[in-house]
């Protein structure tokens, strides 16, 4: 007897949806992680002093709220095993040293007065965006959460109407040119401007435009969850369903190599040497370079295809500390309260500054601009820290090799005290009782699919999107040459972030082996 249906190799998060959904299903379902933690990219730890919990990666849970995994509760995740969520009113905040904010509401109007403080003009114009925001939301969350529909058919059903060709032209556009034709005041671009950053990149990179737009349709619709407990209680949740449906998750156990037999995987091997075998197929977090080490059969120029992915210039340094009191911004709301948000952007004075930061990282140099974000989620949910206590998290971008030749594990301390500093010129009380640091080498061990630092596994250009991610071969999340081998994880479409993909593995999978997805749902 196999010792599985199904052997799944990683439990980040994605890994552990298409694992729940097709353990709900009726299937065996075996999970193996390398780490002696689970949850990959969604993972919560005491990383620095007993009882404070820090979310080592993701820290709030954006995209994943459109997905029928949290909007149906297909797997009962929220109403039987125990997954929560607040909702900030303010998800995202710019903050600029000399005292100004502006805070993006999930109530259109309050975003819009916020910047007419700024400009009149930007804030109707604001308003115009919100609502073509929503408009486009249905349409482009339809396509998140299953298999991509061919580039081809794509761009030829977008070509048929005026607005399908506005979303085309917006696709195409940097952020930056996009801003330059909506608004008029440098803070409010720059604000925008900001938000194509987080996913890696320059607000100057082509195709970025649209970001914009989702970034907007989501944060006003759903906001930005923040798990209660952290952002490890969805992978705690994903697990508990699993178990709860007899399947099985196991940690220190990695996997090196997947076995097949007549073109079909078969099964794993560990590092221990242990052979373990899947009666139904094996679903891999395989990362596009490493794939072809693992796997034995893939034809040479599927191989060679998945090798040449490129990985993203900018990667991230994150800090996380423990603090003796809440963070004091030096700016405060017009009412003269505390700022409260779940990301503060720390704004470089000029815009200019925040591009040309991100044309040093494209030359793998240290950007002399800081672009610091942080988030302090113990302002939303206390019980990560000790009564009076507070977390921050901190974020920076950082090339994977120091120009200096010296290595990160040196270099790192001294850095995250730089960030630290830096943050010192918005914030008045910053008392750090003990930070842990992460550098983009220590991302990559963390999580393979974190290859050089990239925590979206490789980069978000158009030619690595949609049904062409990571490659046209493997973009509907199957591996030509070896059948009944299944992908998941950041370099698989969406992409990088919180979004729930492993659902479309699952329904791929499901319908392969004889399942009616649209009927697998825990009641």
């Amino acid at each position: 007897m196999a010792d599985a249906d199904i052997i799944v190799i990683g439990s980040g998060h994605n890994g552990l949806v298409a694992a729940a959904y097709l353990a709900v299903a009726g299937k065996r379902v075996l999970v193996l992680e390398r780490n002696a933690w689970h949850g990959g990219g969604v993972v919560s730890r005491e990383l620095t002093l007993p009882g404070f919990t820090h979310d080592q990666h993701s820290m709030s849970h954006i995209f994943i709220q459109g997905n029928p995994l949290l909007e149906n509760d297909d797997l009962g995740l929220k109403r039987k095993y125990g997954l929560r969520y607040v909702f900030p009113e303010v998800p995202m905040m710019s903050v600029w040293e000399d005292g100004s904010t502006l805070p993006l509401h999930r109530d259109p109007a309050k975003s819009a007065e916020a910047i007419a403080m700024f400009s009149q003009k930007d804030a109707q114009t604001f308003l115009d965006m919100s609502r073509q925001a929503a408009m486009w939301l249905p349409m482009i969350q339809a396509g998140l959460y299953s298999p991509p529909m061919p580039v081809g058919a794509s761009t030829a059903m977008m070509d048929q109407s005026p607005e399908g060709r506005e979303i085309m032209r917006t696709m195409g556009m940097s952020t930056f040119d996009l801003m330059e034709e909506l608004f008029e005041h440098e803070k409010v671009k720059a604000h925008f401007g900001r938000v194509a950053g987080e996913n890696l990149v320059s607000p100057d990179e082509k195709a970025t435009g649209i970001g914009a737009y989702v970034f907007l349709g989501f944060l006003e619709k759903y906001g930005f969850g923040v798990a209660l407990g952290g952002s490890g209680s969805l992978t705690n949740a994903l697990i508990a369903c699993i178990e709860d449906h007899g399947g099985a998750v196991r940690a220190s156990a990695p996997v090196r190599e997947v076995t097949t037999s007549g073109g079909r995987a078969t099964g794993v091997v560990l590092d221990s040497g242990d052979m373990l075998t899947a009666a139904e197929g094996v679903i891999g977090a395989l990362h596009p370079h490493v794939l072809p080490d693992m796997v034995d059969g893939l034809p040479a120029d599927v191989a060679r295809r998945a090798k040449r992915t490129h990985i993203t210039d900018a990667a991230c340094f994150t800090v996380h500390a423990a603090l003796n009191g809440p963070l004091k911004f030096k700016a405060r709301n017009a009412d003269g309260s505390d700022l409260s948000a779940v990301m503060y952007e720390l704004m470089p004075a000029r815009y200019e500054d925040m591009r040309r930061a991100f044309d040093e990282l494209r030359y793998g140099q240290m950007s002399p601009t800081p672009l610091v974000g942080v988030g302090q989620l113990t302002q939303h949910d206390p019980s990560r820290c000790p009564e009076g206590k507070a977390i921050f998290h901190a974020w920076d971008y950082v090339p994977y090799a120091r120009p200096d030749g010296r290595s990160w594990d040196e270099a790192k301390n001294a850095f995250a005290e730089s960030m630290i500093a830096q943050m010192g010129n918005y914030i008045d009380q910053i008392e750090v009782l003990q930070f842990h640091c992460d550098s983009p080498v220590d991302m990559e061990r963390t999580s393979p699919s974190f290859l050089r630092g990239d925590l979206h596994g490789i980069a978000t250009t158009t030619y690595q999107s949609g049904s062409h991610r990571p490659t046209p071969d493997l973009g509907q999340y199957t591996v030509p040459g070896v059948e009944r081998l299944y992908l998941v994880g950041p370099f698989q479409h969406p992409g990088g972030g919180v979004f729930g993909a492993g659902r479309a593995t699952a329904m791929v999978m499901a319908e392969d082996i004889g399942i009616d997805f649209d009927r697998i749902r825990v009641n």
